[in-house]
């Protein structure tokens, strides 16, 4: 990329934000900057505390380095489109879609993309899905209210705090087995990378806080089923109008079923985050993927 005529020269690395994921979306930020920087790129940080975005003259496009929400759902999008800045990553429509689970769910079973059984609830008392069983906000990333549940017990307190975002829940089936992600590129899938955390969760604490995660790159297994992982990746992408870069986050049942769960359209992306690490395994590095994204910025 280092000789490459570039596009764009000054460009704004958006960071911060105001959802939950505020601190990671800080680190994604900043180690963005510092890619786009070694690419050849004049670079401003803005540290994203409102609504609202106010660019510094002569910047000619953007790179969203925000997750969750105003980053993930359409609505910096909008903002961008509205002041005809170039951006990266998914439109307003993909981005509002793939951040609703309930949308996402709907659109990928349309078009024969399996996912796991569920329901949103508005009513802990009307479960239909049985145990074990995971519940999440329809619309928060980084597993924040998100539970498995085992045992009856556990699960008003669980819904609760799911339910505490929007006033509902989703409700879905447990899927034992592996859990594998398969991030994109333009319209190139990467090696498929395993997560393997020590509590077999991978919550909040095991993404961002404890260190005991590993990762493996590529995942192993066979040839015949990282095709099928990177060809419903690929086909996740398409049929939710992603562009860009995204990762697809699935789970592996025992029996070697591939089961969706999302697509996350802006994931993290400091130097360990997943979608880098898959890169870096195709042999893209940190600077040349930021710059692959920030060249394809979309009006």
């Amino acid at each position: 990329m280092g000789g490459m005529e570039k596009r764009f020269k000054r460009v704004a690395v958006l960071k911060g934000g105001i959802s939950s994921e505020r601190e990671i979306s800080l680190r994604s930020g900043t180690a963005i900057a510092q890619g786009l920087r070694e690419g050849g790129y004049e670079v401003v940080e803005i540290d994203v505390v409102v609504r609202t975005i106010d660019l510094p003259a002569g910047v000619e496009a953007v790179f969203v380095a925000l997750h969750g929400t105003f980053g993930e759902d359409g609505e910096v999008q909008q903002v961008l489109e509205k002041l005809k800045m170039p951006y990266t990553g998914s439109g307003i429509e993909s981005c509002r879609i793939a951040f609703d689970k309930v949308l996402t769910r709907e659109r990928l079973a349309a078009h024969g993309i399996l996912v796991p059984a569920g329901e949103v609830l508005s009513d802990a008392t009307v479960r239909k899905i049985s145990l074990p069983l995971v519940v999440k906000p329809p619309c928060e990333g980084s597993s924040v209210g998100c539970h498995r549940v085992f045992e009856e017990a556990d699960w008003e307190a669980a819904f609760a705090d799911a339910a505490q975002y929007s006033g509902e829940a989703l409700v879905e089936e447990y899927i034992p087995g592996r859990e594998l992600t398969v991030g994109l590129v333009d319209d190139e899938a990467l090696p498929v990378v395993e997560i393997r955390t020590a509590s077999d969760w991978y919550d909040f604490e095991a993404k961002y806080v404890t260190g005991d995660t590993q990762y493996t790159v590529p995942a192993e297994l066979s040839d015949e089923t990282t095709e099928q992982l990177k060809a419903i990746a690929l086909k996740t992408f398409e049929c939710l109008g992603a562009e860009g870069f995204g990762r697809v986050d699935f789970r592996l049942s025992p029996e070697g079923i591939p089961y969706v769960l999302e697509l996350n359209s802006i994931p993290g992306f400091t130097a360990t985050s997943l979608l880098p690490k898959a890169a870096e395994a195709a042999g893209i590095g940190f600077s040349e993927l930021c710059c692959r994204i920030m060249e394809r910025a979309r009006l």
